[in-house]
Formats: structure tokens, sequence, C-alpha cells
């Protein structure tokens, strides 16, 4: 598993900017929303040539904050993916850095339907829980399943622990975007994975 460390060096920076070391130290369990992101069979399954190792790893750590959470009176939101048509047509730039074979594959499993669509089976999904489908690496950007900040709005959300795959990528875009929208948003660092340890140690210290 990914691990992260905060340093004294970035301890005592962040202490002399902010004046404390937490941001988010107390805050209402009933008030607050786990983002798990695209955890889906696609960026996990080592039969994808997409498939994360380290995002298997994180798997019982997300299903324990879930449980915990919901015991507290907190919501669970499982956020896929899902290659739209829209997405295929607007984000063609993003589409552009695929190989032609992989551009296509993602197009033709990442659909309701297919198996790589799937959540990751080994996870806990309830049924008081919340899927919602985006279609650009941040939840909040033009997403197919509606506007999730109007979403977190009305159920009366304030705080945000996000988790999921890939930590420097749609986990670090949600939760900028998420956070710069007013919500108190916590990267969970051993709820986080990446296909490197760089990349995943990057996106925490920042």
């Amino acid at each position: 598993m990914q691990t992260f460390e905060v340093t004294r060096e970035m301890a005592d920076a962040i202490i002399r900017r902010r004046g404390h070391l937490h941001p988010h130290a107390e805050f209402d369990p009933a008030a607050t929303a786990l983002l798990v992101v695209d955890m889906q069979n696609y960026f996990v399954s080592e039969d994808e040539r997409t498939g994360c190792g380290p995002a298997r790893e994180i798997t019982p750590n997300i299903n324990r904050l879930a449980s915990a959470l919901r015991a507290a009176g907190g919501q669970v939101f499982w956020i896929v993916t899902e290659a739209t048509e829209e997405a295929n047509e607007s984000w063609s730039n993003f589409y552009e850095t695929h190989s032609e074979d992989g551009g296509a594959h993602r197009r033709k499993v990442m659909v309701p339907g297919q198996s790589a669509y799937e959540i990751w089976p080994q996870l806990e999904v309830l049924d008081g829980d919340t899927q919602f489908v985006k279609a650009r690496y941040s939840a909040f950007l033009k997403a197919p399943g509606g506007d999730l900040e109007a979403l977190l709005n009305m159920r009366g959300i304030k705080t945000l622990l996000v988790t999921g795959v890939a930590t420097n990528v749609c986990c670090e875009s949600t939760a900028r975007d998420g956070m710069m929208l007013g919500f108190r948003t916590i990267m969970v660092s051993d709820g986080n994975a990446a296909y490197t340890a760089e990349f995943h140690e990057a996106t925490m210290r920042n």
C-alpha cells in the first residue's frame, strides 16, 4: 500500500502559514460524504490494462471508512466514470492522448452493461448509498449524473472525504474542485491510490 507521512518540515511550514496543522480537525459525520472515485474494474482489476495494483490494496480501508461513516449518519457516494457520447465529442483532446486501440477500448467498455464499468466487486456497496456518474476527471465538472454540488448541498453535506483512484488525477481534480466550491475537503492518504508511489506522494504533498 502506498503510504504518506507529513514531514516535520512540511508541518512547520503549514503551521507558520495557517497557525495550526489540521485545517479540519473536527467535523460533523452526519454532514459528511465519502466520495469513492473511479473504483471500477477498468481502473482496478488486474485483467485490465489500466488496472492499478495499489487500488486493490486500499479496498479494505475504503470499506471500513464507509461502514464507520454510515454508522455515524454520513453518506457514501460511489463516483463512476462513463465514456459518454457527449464526452467522446467535446473532450476529443483527451482521447488524442490515447493510442487508437486504447481510446477505442475505453469508449467500448466504459459504459453501463460492461464488466469494466462495474464497481470493483470487493467493495461493499449498500442500497442506501448513492452512485454518481461523471464524464471528466472531476465529478463536479459537466457530469451526466447531474449537478454534484447541488446534490451535496441539498443533502446538507459540509465535509468531503475523498478516496479512490488515481490519487493524482480524478481524486485530486474532484477534491480541489470540491474545496473551491465551499466544501471542507480531506484527501484520505491510505484511501487513495496512484499508478506510482511518486504520483501518490506528489498529490498528497499538495
